[in-house]
C-alpha cells in the first residue's frame, strides 16, 4: 500500500455553467487528457470542505482539508501573519489592510471606488512609510507589508478579533463602519472597533495629503488614500498534523496565507516560484514534491493559477489556464501513477466564477484518488459533473484527511485506544510496557 500521498491542489478549479462555453464550465471545455486519464484509473467524487452551497475562501477549505476544526480555525489575518514572519503573542490579534482608493459620498459615507490601486514598488513603499503611529486607549498597532499594497495589521493590548470587516470588496460600496459581532459587544471588541475607526479615519486624512497621491490625482491615476480591512484572527490552540493524524507533512505554495498555514499547522513550508507559463510551475513543483517524498508522508503541492483566471471573469482565460496545467501535469504524472508507495490525490479547496457577482462560489469541487488498492470507478473524464457518478460520492471537511489516512493503512479503528492521547491515525505513540525483571 502506498505510504506517501501528493496532493495536487488546483486552487478554485471549480466553476459555473457558461453559455460562451455551450453551457459548460470551464474544466469540461478545456482539453484536459492527463486529467482525464488519471480519472480513468482513480476513484472520483466531488468534495466541499463544510456544506454544499457556501463559498469558502482558500484559508478555511485549505484548514479542513489539513484536518483541522471549524472551532480551531485562526483566522486569515493570523495565517497571513505567520507566513509574514510576524510574530504573534496570544493575545494579539492581526488583520488583513490593504491600501485602496476612498473617498465620502454626498453624504459624507466612506465609500470604496478602487479596491485594486496599481503601484509601483517604490510608492508601495513610500505609502507604507506615510502611515500614521497607531495608539489608541492602550491599543497600540503596526502595518507589515506581505506584498505590494497589501499587509497586515497588528493590534495589542486589550483586544478582539471579533469585529466586523471595513472593506465592501466591491468598487461603489459603502464602507462597513467597524463594529463588535453580535454575542461579542465585550469591553474588548468595542475598544478594537473604536480604535480600528479613529487609526483608518487618521490614515485617509493623512494618505489624501500626501504629495504622492496628490500628484497621481493630477496625472489622472488613481490615489491609494486609504487602508481597508478585513478577516481578523488571533492564534488558537490546535494539535498539528503529526500530532493528530501522525503525518510529516510539506507544503508547496506560494503566498504568505499558504506559509503561514503550513506553519500553523507543524508543515513544513517550500515556496515556489510563479512565471509565465502555469503549466511548468506545476511541474516543477510536482518534481520538488517527487524529490522530497521519502522525507513527508503528506506532501501539499498548490497552485493558484485557476483561482487568478477565474477572478478576472473571463471563462476563456480560466480555460487557457486549465489546459496548460494539464500539459504540466503530464510531463510528471507517469511517475507518480508508477510508484507503488505513493497515493495521488488531485482536487480544489472551493469554487471561483469566472462570471456574476461572487468572489467565490458554494458549488463542490472535483475529486480523485490513485494509487494501489485504491477503487477504480467508472468515470473517464475529470470534471464537476462527470465525478458526481464517481465511487468517492460526496466528501466533506475532514473526511479528506481521513480518506488519505485510510489509503496509507494508517486509518484507526473506531474504539482502539493504544495511546493515551486523543489521535487519529494508527498505530499511535504510547509508551511501552516495560517487565520489571527484579520483580
Amino acid at each position: 500500500m502506498p505510504d506517501t500521498c501528493i496532493l495536487i491542489l488546483l486552487d478554485g478549479l471549480g466553476d459555473r455553467s457558461h453559455p460562451g462555453l455551450g453551457d459548460r464550465t470551464p474544466l469540461q471545455a478545456a482539453a484536459t487528457p492527463c486529467l482525464d486519464r488519471l480519472a480513468s484509473v482513480s476513484a472520483t467524487g466531488l468534495y466541499h470542505a463544510t456544506r454544499f452551497g457556501r463559498p469558502l475562501p482558500s484559508e478555511n477549505a485549505h484548514f479542513a482539508l489539513f484536518g483541522g476544526l471549524p472551532e480551531e480555525f485562526p483566522g486569515r489575518g493570523a495565517l497571513e501573519a505567520l507566513g509574514a514572519g510576524v510574530e504573534l503573542g496570544t493575545d494579539d490579534v492581526a488583520l488583513l489592510t490593504h491600501f485602496a482608493h476612498i473617498g465620502p459620498d454626498a453624504d459624507n459615507r466612506l465609500t470604496l471606488l478602487h479596491d485594486k490601486v496599481p503601484a509601483s514598488p517604490g510608492e508601495a513603499e513610500a505609502l507604507f512609510a506615510a502611515l500614521p503611529p497607531f495608539l489608541f486607549e492602550g491599543v497600540t498597532g503596526s502595518v507589515h507589508p506581505v506584498g505590494g499594497l497589501f499587509g497586515v495589521l497588528v493590534l495589542r493590548g486589550e483586544v478582539s478579533p471579533f469585529v466586523t470587516d471595513t472593506n465592501p470588496m466591491v468598487d461603489g460600496r459603502l464602507l462597513p463602519r467597524p463594529l463588535p459581532l453580535k454575542g461579542h459587544e465585550d469591553t474588548a471588541a468595542r475598544r478594537t472597533a473604536r480604535a480600528l475607526e479613529d487609526y483608518l479615519v487618521r490614515t485617509h486624512r493623512t494618505l489624501s495629503a500626501l504629495p504622492l497621491n496628490r500628484e497621481r490625482e493630477k496625472a489622472g491615476q488613481i490615489p491609494a488614500n486609504g487602508l481597508v480591512t478585513q478577516r481578523a484572527g488571533r492564534l488558537t490552540r490546535c494539535p498539528t498534523m503529526r500530532q493528530r493524524y501522525g503525518l510529516r507533512g510539506l507544503s508547496i505554495a506560494t503566498g504568505a496565507m499558504y506559509a503561514g498555514l503550513a506553519r500553523f499547522a507543524g508543515m513544513d513550508f517550500l515556496k515556489a516560484r510563479d512565471t509565465d507559463d502555469p503549466g511548468a510551475d506545476l511541474a516543477e513543483r510536482i518534481r520538488l514534491a517527487l524529490d522530497r517524498k521519502d522525507d513527508y508522508d503528506f506532501i501539499h503541492v498548490h497552485t493558484k493559477r485557476p483561482d487568478q483566471a477565474a477572478h478576472s471573469k473571463n471563462p476563456e482565460a480560466k480555460v487557457r489556464v486549465i489546459e496548460s496545467l494539464d500539459r504540466g501535469l503530464g510531463e510528471v504524472a507517469d511517475g507518480i501513477l508508477a510508484d507503488p508507495r505513493l497515493l495521488l490525490a488531485v482536487t480544489a479547496d472551493h469554487s471561483t466564477p469566472s462570471c456574476g457577482a461572487l468572489i467565490h462560489s458554494g458549488e463542490p469541487v472535483p475529486l480523485m484518488f490513485a494509487g494501489r488498492g485504491v477503487r477504480r470507478d467508472a468515470v473517464a473524464a475529470f470534471d464537476e459533473v462527470a465525478v458526481a457518478g464517481g465511487a468517492l460520492g460526496c466528501m466533506r471537511g475532514r473526511e479528506f484527511l481521513f480518506t488519505v489516512l485510510n489509503y496509507l493503512d494508517r486509518a484507526r479503528l473506531a474504539g482502539i485506544h493504544d495511546s493515551p492521547d486523543p489521535v487519529e491515525y494508527w498505530p499511535g505513540d504510547h509508551p511501552p510496557f516495560i517487565l520489571d525483571p527484579q520483580e
